[in-house]
This record gives C-alpha cells, structure tokens and sequence, in this order.
C-alpha cells in the first residue's frame, strides 16, 4: 500500500462514500439494507453523526477514498450513553491491504478520548470472515451471535456481536 491516510470525513467524500455502501449493500452481506441510499440520505447521515459528535473517518490511498469508519451510539436509550457502534466500509478494490485496521485503530484511539467505555461491532452475516477478522486483531471478542435475523439474497443471515472495552472499560466510574 502507498500513502495512507486517515481523515475526518467532509461532505466532499460523500459520492465516493455511497459508491462503496451501495456495493456493500448490493454485492455483500455487511449491511442488512437492501437498496442504496442516494447521497443525500448518505449526507444526512453523515451530518446527523458529526452533529452529535460521533467520529466519522476516511481512509485516503493517494488521493482516493479507500474506505470509511464511523462511531454511532449503540442504542438510543441514555443509559448506552458510553457505549458506541461501529461500522467500517472499504471499497471493493482496496480490501485486504490494511485499510479497515487502520480506521478501527483510528475509531478506538478517537473514542476513548472522547470517553466512550465500550464500542460494539454488529457484522452482518456470520460469513463475513475478514470483518470478524479484523475486529479480532484489534482487540474485540466475541460478545454473541443472533441467529437468522436477517433475510437478505434469499438467505437467512446471522448477526455476530463483537466488543472492545475503551479506556477504562468499566471499572470505573464514567465522567
């Protein structure tokens, strides 16, 4: 790999950002969505993120968007308040050369500064390997599986849960 670089995402990256959800979400089973949302739904997204202070990153390979990362709140209840979601997309061209470790390395570093204690990776499909993968070589564990419950190229599909304690995990108070 040449020149990496990971970097806030702006409202600029959007087209190349949809160009790779919408083929995760038409090849792949990393996302249970079953159409592509245009750029403005992806931008709303993105805006509706960043508003609420969430980390959104893009890997950058000389000059392109390689991939992108981004930290949501794991559920909506306060009580989650320190737990954050992730979820990281990586062009099609550009997977397995390092790109999707580096966003969640760069998600796990940015969360825990900003004193999130725990991030969660829901995969689609327990098929999904190199996501599993990748997680695990960045210190998630397995934190469960929900079997069949999602019906996505006519198959039912698992939902593995991974986790990584940030900072403090808990074993102390959060602030």
């Amino acid at each position: 790999m040449t020149d990496l670089t990971i970097r806030p995402a702006h409202p600029s990256d959007i087209p190349a950002i949809a160009r790779i959800y919408a083929h995760a979400v038409l090849h792949g089973t990393a996302t249970f969505e079953l159409e592509p949302p245009d750029e403005a739904e992806m931008t709303r997204r993105m805006q509706t993120l960043l508003d609420g202070k969430f980390p959104y990153f893009v890997a950058d390979i000389d000059g392109q968007v390689a991939g992108y990362a981004y930290a949501a709140p794991f559920r909506p209840r306060p009580a989650y308040r320190f737990t954050v979601e992730n979820s990281v997309y990586i062009a099609p061209d550009m997977q397995r050369r390092g790109v999707g470790k580096a966003l969640i390395m760069k998600l796990i570093e940015t969360c825990t500064a900003l004193g999130f204690r725990q991030m969660i990776a829901v995969i689609g499909d327990s098929a999904q390997v190199a996501s599993i993968g990748v997680h695990a070589a960045c210190g998630f564990t397995p934190a469960g599986n929900l079997k069949s419950v999602g019906w996505k190229f006519g198959q039912w599909l698992d939902t593995p849960l991974m986790q990584i304690a940030l900072g403090d995990g808990s074993v102390t108070t959060p602030t």
